[in-house]
């Protein structure tokens, strides 16, 4: 019963880890559209980069866990509705 429930976390842990860097990454893709020399000094310096980095990784924190839990609902409301 332990192995079944650990098997099971290290799956979610998993699935979280490659849906965390997913969206990373998409964040990375979608920032490259930013016209940034209107809003930056030095756009191509090292802290701009660092900055685009960390928006990127913000940005795709917050989208993946917008889906993470979205997908939790859905398994909770499967659960609730006896379809499960």
């Amino acid at each position: 019963m332990m192995d079944q429930l650990a098997a099971t976390a290290s799956m979610y842990a998993i699935i979280n880890i490659f849906v965390e860097i997913c969206s990373i990454a998409l964040a990375w893709f979608a920032i490259q559209e930013l016209k940034l020399d209107a809003i930056l000094k030095r756009p191509r310096s090292a802290q701009a980069r660092l900055l685009q980095i960390m928006l990127a990784i913000v940005l795709g924190h917050a989208f993946a866990r917008f889906v993470l839990d979205y997908w939790g609902w859905s398994v909770s409301l499967k659960g609730i509705a006896g379809l499960g």
